[in-house]
């Protein structure tokens, strides 16, 4: 242990502990930008600076560790000139138009100036300015970027993909994509981890908020929205509300007081995956020679473009099941639309995810079964539903909670934990069991596949299946680690999930952005505690899946099925790894 004093109170805290994490086990304060624990800790911004008695040049205290009889001040005089004058020259190449950034509110950098007082700009300001189309789901604006290199470590020591570097030098330094690529010529996953880590608006997600409102202004059309699973722990964040108390069911309110025709919950259609893609992995499972092992999940669309960008030889290991999202929009636009009476082209689906990744997958041209048109209209994140409601001046604390629109509208608890890590795979287990067995298990038999590791292994016993060998993976940089160990013969599996965020879709790149915080195991554990409080726990129970599979789509994997809930993962290209 080490004893320093700081700002005059005296601390102790272990050896190689850094100036700032020991001021803050004081509660003593010191600003940072770029500062994220263990993952970018390189004193780049110099906001952090403090005196030292003894040593002349100030340091920064995200980089510094504390050592015996250090005497530190975090907010001399001296300090607050130097962290003013860093913080106005990071200024003098930002677009200051604050009132309309998309982060405004919700900027460490805007925060920053306000706390220490910046309330004029001494120096030139030269706003570097690069045009970036608008067809990808992910839009960097370099004249929001900061330097602070987040999504460069985020990208390369979480998710493993490399995308962004650093271009240009001196006072031209900027971020770009790496190898002189644009965004579309990139293996990009599109997970979104770079914009939930990023301090400012320098990168987001495309607003298609616009697209939602013009559909909603068109008489002749019939708007029906989904709500993914992950987006009910976290909408209410924004709001500082609380999940629990602050229901999906509050959601829908909001929902329909916006106008929309429809309003569905995607944990119906996350219960439709788990019967076609647990009888599609009973099939495989019972016919060994004629498929490729392990099983991999096909729900999470970052996950598939990165198995297709870095591991394409793997493709066939895909579950051919379309995402919940997809197969949500091929019923609406087949099934729903034909008991309705609506004219599935005069229809527009909405999809609410927390998913950046879910704005490139409804685009895919192999995702048009239902009738010709995309099965998935418009995707928007839980950030933009929630700017959506404050442009509609809409209060949840006094809206009255509404049910789900029928016949879509019902669900299990199997289907709520999809957005958890490890939740896939507990609910395929439960109805396979089920399937091969004729029995439900305890719905908690499976509870080893859950928590947060990144990487878990499990081996259950089905009785008149055998032996099944899972895995579970959340974050792409242990994804590249088990698929590594899969390509040299040192891992076996029968069947493996894959989540492209670390903890899930509770921690995806749509969600709420809270600086500095990681917050996929609290909203995962809200939905752990949704499907325990669940009536019905097991997809194969849900009444209107029956419904459904009893009236049009006769069995799973059957022809119908097989039309429109599953699809051809060749069928479309990504950029290949490019060799280093």
């Amino acid at each position: 242990m080490v004893t320093l004093t700081i700002d005059n109170q005296t601390v102790t805290v272990a050896e190689g502990t850094t100036i700032l994490e020991a001021a803050k086990s004081a509660n003593i304060t010191i600003p940072s930008l770029c500062y994220l624990k263990d993952l970018n800790e390189i004193g780049a911004c110099r906001v952090c600076v403090v005196e030292i008695e003894g040593i002349t040049r100030l340091v920064p205290a995200c980089v510094n560790v504390v050592s015996e009889g250090m005497v530190v001040h975090t907010n001399s005089a001296r300090v607050r000139s130097a962290r003013r004058t860093n913080l106005r020259l990071i200024m003098s190449q930002h677009d200051c138009r604050c009132a309309v950034c998309l982060r405004s509110g919700n900027c460490t950098l805007q925060k920053l100036a306000n706390d220490l007082n910046l309330f004029y700009l001494p120096y030139p300001t030269q706003i570097p300015k690069k045009r970036w189309g608008y067809d990808a789901p992910l839009i960097r604006d370099e004249s929001k970027c900061i330097k602070c290199m987040r999504c460069i470590q985020v990208c390369d020591k979480i998710q493993s993909l490399n995308v962004w570097d650093v271009s240009g030098t001196g006072s031209r330094t900027t971020v770009d994509v790496s190898l002189n690529r644009s965004i579309l010529e990139a293996d990009c996953a599109y997970c979104g981890q770079c914009v939930t880590h990023c301090p400012t608006a320098a990168l987001s997600a495309r607003d298609d908020t616009e697209k939602v409102f013009d559909a909603l202004n068109d008489p002749e059309l019939v708007t029906v929205i989904q709500i993914a699973p992950a987006v009910r722990t976290a909408w209410v964040e924004s709001f500082g509300l609380d999940p629990e108390t602050f229901t999906v069911n509050h959601l829908v309110a909001a929902l329909r007081a916006m106008g929309f025709d429809y309003i569905f919950d995607t944990n119906f259609s996350a219960d439709l995956p788990i019967m076609e893609e647990g009888s599609e992995f009973l099939e495989r499972f019972t016919h060994t020679e004629n498929y490729q092992w392990p099983m991999f999940t096909s729900c999470c669309p970052g996950w598939v473009r990165f198995l297709k960008s870095q591991y394409p030889e793997y493709t066939d290991n895909l579950s051919t099941a379309k995402s919940p999202q997809q197969m949500f929009g091929a019923v609406a636009k087949s099934y729903f639309a034909e008991k309705m009476g609506i004219d599935p082209h005069k229809m527009r689906v909405i999809s609410v995810m927390p998913c950046i990744a879910k704005k490139s997958e409804c685009a895919i041209d192999s995702m048009k079964d239902a009738c010709g048109d995309p099965d998935v209209d418009i995707v928007i994140t839980t950030r933009e539903l929630v700017r959506m409601m404050r442009m509609e001046h809409l209060d949840p604390t006094v809206l009255k909670p509404q049910n789900f629109d029928s016949p879509l509208g019902s669900s299990t608890g199997a289907a709520v934990i999809f957005g958890a890590t490890g939740g896939v795979m507990d609910a395929a287990l439960r109805s396979a069991y089920y399937l091969v067995t004729g029995k439900n298990p305890d719905a908690d038999t499976f509870a080893q596949v859950r928590g947060m590791d990144g990487w878990k292994e499990a081996v259950f016993q089905i009785p008149g299946a055998g032996d099944i060998n899972v895995a579970i993976v959340s974050g792409l940089g242990n994804t590249r680690k088990l698929m590594e160990q899969l390509r040299k013969g040192k891992v076996s599996y029968d069947f493996v999930e894959v989540m492209a965020c670390p903890g899930g879709c509770a921690g995806g790149g749509g969600q709420p952005i809270h600086d500095g915080q990681e917050l996929a195991e609290k909203r995962g554990n809200v939905l752990w505690h949704l499907d325990k409080a669940s009536a019905i726990r097991y997809s194969h129970e849900n009444p209107d899946i029956l419904e459904l599979y009893r009236d049009y789509l006769e069995k799973p994997l059957g022809e119908k099925s097989h039309h429109l809930l599953h699809t051809d993962h060749h069928s479309w290209t990504m950029p290949l790894r490019p060799e280093r």
